[in-house]
């Protein structure tokens, strides 16, 4: 009959299955498919589980469908008691959605809910809990905390998270139950659970992320349990932990003095004598609390989650030295494996932390080569770090990121060689080494066809002349040949620039009257922007012309009156001739600057100081240098630090570090043992209860020696001491005399117990002996 029955049973549960699939696929076929009003109503009245799933999840497609789901909220809510747990999720998610909508309805619900709270199955109180917690009604408030409250002390580690998630929902509602909250919140940052506690950090950091007291005590066990938690609670407590540790662990140096190795070695021998030390080097000494957290989230930079790797990288670069920081950089750079959105994400924070360690990234200088399926936002942050690093470079590393900079200058992408050209600028300014390198290389595109490469290339040229100009008058002259190559209007006006500023140099030698001449032979077909510089120019030679001219009126004393034929010196004849071809072009900026000029140079003297004024030499910095002091993994240092803006709405930075003498106690974090080096608890003993209670002694007074000094002050003397010590040994020899005496006792108690034994064996062979001629003696009869 078991096996009939066992059969049925397995007939019946395969029927059940056999209908789940079918009506499963029914529904994932039909459920896009709206049915009428009346039926839905139907479904949802009907007393078949099956029949109020299906439409349950009909209005819930239509629902997410943005279609109007409120008329059944009387025949959807009605369902909130039923024991199926599928049924239960999405009436919860229903009344989730239309709780505002219909308040009042929406309470009658409210006391089936909070049976659940009391349910068995602590999935269904921990769905009945976040519910509870979502239903958006003011009334409910404190029947909410009062959920959150019995969830806190929950046998289940599950309800305890839904009422960590639960607490920021309630203090949304009601922000008078924060009180009440912290309380709560209290209780499950120390729980035992790592997923408990990563909830209620996260609950932590919305409602009071300045309430660092109520860290303290939890501050360790919640080091040794982030390493458990799942992704966004490490992101919680790393943030939480940055500003914690700036606010309770003092920025502490000290000076490292280093002595010279050389007399170091003469020291050790004995033949000379020891040198004062040199001035060392400041070195930061950490918290050894700071030291365990810093050393405790190590492991995090091997997690899955990029979010988490930038996490631990800003706590090493805000909270840790560089040392820390280097550690990180190999994870950040393995970042750019992902996908294109995660590497610019994380180019950004490589870029910001290359600005402070570039030499950490000289080892994986490969990595930032740029590809052909790299976005504009991504090629032009890997130029960025490869200029970066190129000054802590070998020498095989130069020459790869130069090469590999000069093919991307040549390429036909005008965006990628503008790029590139001003990334051989940055890396000449930089290593002042490679330099001729660059300049020579730069010197080759000048003539290039391409007038986006000839332009960068001569702005770069013109940033490398002004750091040298004394080195680099060959440069003008060769830049000043090729003026007739150079077609593109930027690249003439920087070459017509730059003749111009050197123009002061050799007297009369200077090629700048000469190039001016060729240059006013077709004057009216140059562009503006040529024209400009063009008219500059001959403002400054004509210039230079005067102040050599009143030099040598001042050498020759004698002679008062001007030389002869001033007026037709070649140079004034071609300032005349400007003159003259200014005043008919059709640009009236141009003529106006001409007036300037012409107003300006019959004052030499104030001429000379606004046209030959030293001219400071152009830096060209690290297009992120303005995102420098943003957090890493911000959105600020990705959306705002390049616009130069004060970053976007919401930004926090962290606090400063406090100062020290005015950080909280330390052993407000110790817990309520002292750890050993088995990771057990022993529990601290004070020295007043090792050494004796004071208070004690004075209480029961004097001891056997009869000092009452000792009783009436409360403290022990020397003979009060001695008299314990005899009390001990004299303890001891009574002690020892007890267990001789007891040891002599067991000894005859054994010996007596022994001869009874003996002598009830030997009664027992007797008795044996008797038996067996007895038997023997009735046999013999009876034979």
């Amino acid at each position: 009959m078991e096996s009939i029955s066992r059969i049925s049973n397995l007939l019946e549960s395969a029927r059940e299955l056999t209908l789940d699939a079918a009506q499963a696929a029914r529904s994932s076929r039909s459920t896009t498919r709206s049915l009428p009003t009346a039926q839905l109503k139907k479904l949802l009245d009907s007393r078949n589980d099956r029949e109020v799933l299906d439409g349950l999840r009909r209005v819930i497609s239509m629902m997410y469908r943005q279609q109007k789901t409120l008329p059944f909220f009387s025949s959807v809510v009605k369902n909130v008691a039923s024991p199926n747990l599928e049924i239960k999720k999405l009436v919860y998610i229903y009344l989730i959605h239309h709780a505002e909508q219909e308040p009042d309805m929406a309470l009658l619900s409210i006391n089936t809910i909070q049976k659940s709270l009391s349910d068995s199955n602590p999935q269904v109180r921990a769905l009945a809990l976040r519910t509870m917690s979502g239903i958006r009604v003011p009334v409910i408030s404190q029947i909410v905390s009062l959920a959150i409250k019995k969830g806190t002390v929950d046998m289940s580690p599950h309800v305890r998270k839904a009422a960590a998630l639960a607490i920021p929902k309630c203090y949304r509602l009601e922000p008078n139950t924060l009180p009440q909250l912290l309380e709560y919140l209290t209780t499950l940052l120390g729980d035992k659970q790592y997923f408990v506690a990563g909830a209620a950090v996260n609950a932590y950091m919305e409602i009071c992320p300045d309430r660092i007291d109520l860290i303290h005590k939890h501050y360790r066990s919640l080091v040794k349990k982030i390493v458990d938690m799942d992704e966004w609670s490490q992101l919680a407590v790393l943030r939480m932990m940055s500003i914690y540790a700036r606010k309770c662990f003092p920025r502490r140096t000290r000076t490292v003095k280093s002595q010279d190795k050389s007399a170091d070695l003469q020291d050790f021998y004995g033949e000379g004598e020891s040198e004062p030390a040199s001035e060392g080097e400041r070195v930061v000494i950490l918290d050894p609390d700071l030291v365990l957290l810093l050393n405790g989230i190590k492991p995090l930079l091997q997690s899955r989650n990029s979010g988490v790797v930038v996490a631990v990288a800003r706590c090493y670069a805000d909270l840790g030295t560089p040392e820390y920081t280097k550690t990180a950089v190999g994870p950040l750079v393995a970042l750019l494996r992902g996908a294109q959105d995660i590497q610019q994400v994380a180019l950004y924070n490589i870029v910001s932390v290359c600005l402070a360690y570039p030499e950490s990234f000289v080892k994986y200088a490969s990595h930032f080569l740029v590809r052909a399926t790299d976005t504009a936002p991504v090629w032009e942050l890997k130029l960025e770090v490869l200029t970066l690093i190129f000054p802590h470079s070998p020498l095989q590393t130069k020459s790869l990121i130069l090469n590999e900079l000069e093919h991307f200058s040549r390429g036909t992408n005008k965006s990628l060689v503008r790029e590139a050209v001003r990334a051989i600028g940055r890396c000449a300014l930089a290593d002042p080494a490679t330099a001729p390198r660059c300049m020579r290389l730069l010197l080759g595109q000048i003539t290039s066809l391409d007038g986006t490469l000839a332009a960068e290339s001569l702005t770069v040229i013109r940033h490398l002349i002004q750091q040298e100009p004394q080195a680099h008058v060959g440069t003008v002259i060769r830049l000043a040949k090729n003026l007739d190559s150079a077609t593109d209007p930027q690249a003439r006006a920087t070459i017509i620039w730059l003749v111009g500023e050197f123009a002061g140099l050799n007297g009369e030698d200077n090629i700048a009257a000469d190039v001016l001449r060729i240059l006013l032979k077709e004057f009216a077909e140059e562009s503006e922007i040529a024209k400009r510089q063009i008219v500059l120019l001959a403002a400054k030679v004509y210039l230079h012309h005067l102040n050599r001219t009143t030099e040598a009126q001042k050498v020759d004393e004698d002679n008062t009156e001007p030389p002869p034929n001033s007026e037709e010196h070649p140079i004034v004849r071609l300032w005349n001739y400007v003159l003259l071809l200014v005043r008919y072009d059709t640009s009236y900026d141009l003529r106006d600057r001409t007036r300037l000029y012409k107003a300006l140079l019959s004052v030499p003297q104030l001429a000379t100081l606004m046209l030959l004024a030293p001219k400071p030499a152009p830096q060209a910095p690290s297009p992120s240098e303005t995102r420098k002091g943003f957090l890493l993994g911000s959105s600020t240092l990705v959306l705002a630090g390049g616009g130069g803006v004060h970053g976007l709405r919401g930004y926090e930075p962290l606090p400063d570090w406090v100062e020290e003498g005015r950080e909280p106690d330390p052993k407000l974090r110790a817990q309520d043992g002292v750890p050993n080096e088995y990771g057990e608890e022993k529990k601290a003993i004070p020295a007043a209860r090792m050494l004796g209670d004071s208070s004690s002694v004075g209480a029961q007074g004097s001891r056997s020696n009869g000092l009452s000094a000792s009783a009436g002050t409360g403290a022990k003397t020397l003979d009060d001491w001695l008299a314990e010590d005899e009390e001990e040994d004299q303890g001891e020899e009574d002690a020892e005399e007890e267990e001789e005496s007891e040891e002599e006792e067991e000894d005859e108690e054994e010996e007596e117990s022994d001869e009874e034994s003996e002598e009830e064996d030997e009664d027992e062979e007797t008795d044996e002996e008797l038996d067996n001629s007895k038997a023997e003696l009735e046999g013999f009869l009876n034979g």
